[in-house]
């Protein structure tokens, strides 16, 4: 195959956020697509075969579409270009920058970053009840926050009510001090963390004493009817079957629910079935319910946390495969 060269322009006022510091992402794409990038002025030429060519000009053209709009460039934006070339799909950037929820006491603005979150938050301004299942760092709790803090705040819903099992992660944590608030906060606190971070703690304490805002274990839903409310259950792939009936039926009128899990973190006890799994397979076809799956290409903390995810898959792969092949040998004889 020959060597190809293609030439763009890219302004100088963005090539620093194109670029990345010290040209990290050219670095990063030259490496991925195995192509070399010669800068001189506005001047940009990709040399290598033709493939890579090809791939490297269409990353650079949706970052310098994403940087001409005003957004930052980052590190996992680049990723994220690169993964979707791979994916053949050129259209993210045009789909998801100008799709902000709201803004954090900081003026950061929360938006979604990948196609995945782009589809979960559309489901989550279309439908009534919504699933958002994928592996850590997609998004899935905090996006629901943004959205739950920006109906609260444009008076759409009456409240906010934030609920998760008590579930340990995979060790006792025994006998806890304090009063009982004291006793299940540990578990709630990446709820308080994301609060506090979109609306201040000062607001939230504020709504709290109101009881605008209810921070609260899956047990205390027991027996209430919720009207006119924002409720997002958060891990709920350690809700049991019927934690998970009980929730699904506290829904009252003007309210929206958004159920969020990890169906590869589970929690529960050796054998017991999630109530997250089982509600999927049974209200999947009911209207104005809807599911969002998002993947590993969704990841968008540190790049490493999409590594270890990929990691974990592909070990739970070839754990199954060889599983299979033990179980077949077994049935042989």
């Amino acid at each position: 195959m020959g060597i190809k060269e293609v030439e763009l322009n890219i302004p100088a006022d963005i090539q620093k956020t194109v670029f990345g510091q010290f040209d990290s992402y050219i670095k990063t794409i030259e490496r991925t697509f195995k192509i070399t990038v010669v800068v001189r002025d506005e001047n940009v030429k990709i040399i290598g075969n033709e493939r890579g060519c090809d791939n490297a000009s269409a990353v650079f053209e949706q970052l310098c579409q994403s940087a001409l709009a005003g957004n930052e460039i980052t590190q996992q934006k680049v990723d994220y270009a690169i993964s979707m070339r791979f994916e053949g799909n050129d259209e993210f950037i045009s789909q998801i920058d100008t799709d902000i929820v709201c803004y954090t006491i900081n003026g950061r603005p929360i938006k979604a970053k990948t196609v995945g979150q782009k589809k979960y938050l559309d489901l989550i301004r279309d439908k009534m009840i919504v699933f958002g299942v994928g592996p850590a760092g997609t998004g899935k709790t905090y996006l629901a926050m943004a959205m739950a803090i920006k109906a609260f705040k444009e008076n759409e819903v009456e409240r906010i009510i934030l609920t998760r099992p008590a579930i340990e992660a995979g060790e006792k944590l025994g006998f806890l001090p304090g009063d009982l608030q004291s006793k299940v906060d540990p578990y709630l606190r990446p709820l308080y963390d994301a609060l506090n971070q979109i609306m201040g703690p000062e607001a939230y304490l504020r709504n709290a004493e109101k009881g605008l805002i209810e921070v609260a274990p899956l047990a205390y839903m027991r027996g209430r009817t919720l009207d006119n409310a924002y409720i997002i259950l958060d891990e709920a792939q350690n809700t049991t079957p019927a934690q998970m009936k009980m929730f699904l039926t506290r829904i009252g009128f003007g309210s929206k629910v958004i159920v969020t899990g990890d169906l590869t973190q589970i929690d529960l006890m050796p054998g017991q079935a999630s109530g997250l799994e089982q509600a999927l397979r049974i209200v999947s076809k009911i209207d104005d319910i809807g599911i969002a799956r998002l993947s590993n290409l969704d990841v968008v903390r540190h790049p490493l946390v999409q590594k270890i995810v990929n990691a974990y898959d592909d070990y739970e792969r070839s754990r199954q495969k060889n599983k299979a092949k033990r179980d077949s040998k077994d049935s042989k004889r």
